[in-house]
């Protein structure tokens, strides 16, 4: 029997969630209130699923989202989600079928991206997605670290206050904005992110309500929030515990300085566990010793697929001047093409090349990798992922693309 690919309906919910977790190895009955949590995210998204003779075998799910450009433009994105196949239904070309049929629909929505975290790095650079943010966590050493234990506050005349998660709920979701504007790669966080982050909705885990800090400027503004959690370990009548960070935001490197000092000042606490951060992430160096600060993780974090080259490349910012003639591959025809660049500082400018010959020929995928400026043209082209069509063309090419600080994105979905 042919399989189905399909919208998923509010009768197919049980049965897409019971397949979503056999695909990802977690218990294929669903508690009352844990289907009720997922609920909301259902409403607001376009779950799609494989059918065989009435059953869910394959589900995927996409939502809108905003990601941030470089120099802070706000790009509509198609965030995916929820992807799995049935271990008895692999290798049959569902995941294809699924994510051709969204890319489309995207595309023609308007979107200018797709967006997705992977679960394995292999599968998803033959849909045209390129690693585009990278992620690091530290664990700190905290007697290690040579800051004083007597001076937890700040030292810029801010202060810290603990508070609950209505105040999170209500002070968060601005200090995000603020945060999100600044950082390319960041992607909006929406309403059910808060309540789900903050206890209002439960989690398939279940719920732990963590510490929350914020600090306040000198002036009063909320310039940074951190949630964090606590074990209780102690070995020979000697405390050993660490403080998880769940997320941290801060608006200025004032306030990042500020929260991760009063984490390493918390009576009883022996290590401090930053949770994914960017990679050029200052906290090591908010330490006197930075070594103090030990890489425990480092990975591939956001991919993005182009799906219009155009505005892709118009959104953004540029710190150098310079024309560059892109051949954009695009095996699925969705976003391929000869592009003429041209950007300053003031602007830039994006169409269709026409006769000039290319500077650089590349993959889509390999386009999403650069587009928020963290990769190089010039390593992509020495491994033979990018073709230069004129001498010098990568070099050129990372002048006008590459940026000062690294992409990151804070959230996985």
């Amino acid at each position: 029997m042919t399989i189905d690919i399909r919208t998923a309906t509010e009768a197919d919910f049980e049965d897409w969630q019971r397949a979503r977790n056999i695909g990802f190895l977690q218990e294929p009955v669903l508690k009352p209130e844990q289907l009720e949590g997922r609920r909301k995210h259902w409403a607001g998204s376009r779950p799609l699923g494989a059918f065989d003779n009435g059953r869910c075998v394959a589900t995927f799910r996409s939502f809108d989202q905003e990601i941030t450009a470089v120099g802070g433009a706000a790009v509509p994105a198609d965030a995916i989600t929820n992807v799995t196949v049935t271990p008895t239904h692999r290798r049959r070309g569902l995941l294809s079928r699924m994510m051709a049929r969204d890319l489309a629909a995207a595309k023609e929505r308007g979107d200018v991206v797709a967006t997705l975290i992977a679960a394995e790095y292999p599968i998803y650079g033959r849909y045209g997605f390129g690693p585009a943010t990278w992620t690091t966590e530290w664990t700190v050493e905290v007697p290690r670290s040579g800051l004083d234990p007597r001076l937890s506050g700040p030292e810029d005349g801010g202060r810290i206050d603990l508070v609950d998660g209505e105040d999170v709920r209500e002070l968060g979701p601005g200090l995000h904005e603020r945060v999100r504007r600044a950082q390319p790669g960041a992607v909006s966080r929406n309403e059910l992110w808060w309540q789900l982050n903050t206890g209002v909705l439960g989690r398939d885990s279940g719920w732990t309500e963590p510490f929350y800090a914020v600090y306040r400027s000198a002036s009063g503004e909320v310039d940074g929030l951190v949630s964090y959690e606590s074990d209780d370990r102690w070995h020979d009548k000697q405390p050993h515990n660490t403080a998880d960070v769940n997320w941290l935001l801060a608006a200025t490197p004032a306030a990042e300085r500020a929260l991760w000092r009063f984490l390493c000042s918390i009576d009883w606490i022996t290590k401090v566990k930053s949770g994914w951060r960017g990679p050029d992430d200052l906290l090591p160096f908010f330490l006197p010793d930075p070594r103090a600060a030990r890489v425990t993780a480092h990975a591939d974090w956001l991919w993005v697929r182009i799906l219009d080259v155009v505005r892709a490349l118009e959104a953004r910012t540029y710190d150098g001047t310079g024309s560059l003639v892109l051949e954009v591959v695009d095996a699925d025809g969705l976003a391929g093409g000869r592009f003429r660049l041209e950007a300053s500082p003031q602007g830039a400018s994006c169409g269709p090349a026409g006769g000039a010959g290319a500077d650089l020929t590349l993959p889509v995928a390999e386009l999403g990798t650069v587009w928020l400026g963290d990769e190089s043209l010039v390593r992509l082209a020495a491994l033979g992922r990018v073709q230069e069509e004129r001498e010098g063309a990568a070099r050129k090419a990372d002048a006008l693309l590459r940026t000062p600080g690294r992409p990151w994105c804070p959230d996985i979905f």
